[in-house]
């Protein structure tokens, strides 16, 4: 196939992904259109860009993390045994949570890879190996460790007026699944979930 024919995907002025048409490509579509065109393929190839910027920016405005963020989930406070840390999460059905203060600054984030770096395990499978060995180490280990020694701290979070953009950055900065979306203060306000954004923007295997 000539470079002529091809089309490429590209990173547009804000990076998002987006295609180059190729002359052909421009030419197929002249040509479905009704009447005489008086405009060039570079002409159509710079109409085409601004357009299709135009059209990310309308489609992406009403994207903030505070119409995204999961709500009247109950964070952890940084003196709770991670035994106890650990039933909040499955009971709240989510792999990490904020740890905060008693003014509800968000201090850090407690994931299920911190629990495995915490009892030294690389997969959950190693771990519950472990706990058919030793079940009584593990939870010695859980009841006597308070969240503050295993949460990652400081934690990456979001505004609520986070635009698309910035939750794609803030989600870029960490390898967690979830970040904390906060007020001015920086108290917790709900959970934005990188799956969450992925599909509200149709973008699942760019997270």
């Amino acid at each position: 196939m000539t470079e002529q024919h091809q089309s490429h995907i590209l990173a547009g002025a804000d990076g998002e992904p987006e295609v180059d048409l190729s002359d052909d490509d421009i030419l197929d579509a002249m040509r479905e259109i009704p009447g005489y065109l008086d405009i060039s393929t570079e002409d159509f190839r710079a109409i085409y860009h601004l357009a299709h910027a135009h059209a990310l920016e309308r489609l992406f405005q009403q994207v903030k993390a505070g119409r995204l963020m999961r709500t009247g989930l109950d964070a952890l406070r940084p003196d709770m045994p991670l035994d106890r840390a650990a039933g909040a999460l499955a009971r709240q059905g989510v792999k990490g949570l904020p740890v905060v203060d008693g003014h509800g600054v968000v201090l850090g984030m407690l994931t299920e890879t911190d629990f495995l770096r915490r009892l030294s395990a690389d997969t959950f499978l190693e771990l519950l190996l472990r706990l058919v060995e030793n079940g009584a180490t593990f939870t010695h280990r859980c009841h006597e460790t308070p969240v503050s020694e295993a949460m990652t701290a400081p934690a990456v979070t979001v505004r609520a007026d986070a635009g698309l953009m910035e939750m794609l950055r803030a989600f870029h900065a960490h390898e967690g699944r979830s970040m904390p979306v906060v007020d001015g203060q920086g108290r917790f306000q709900g959970l934005l979930l990188r799956k969450d954004v992925a599909h509200a923007c149709g973008l699942e295997d760019a997270l």
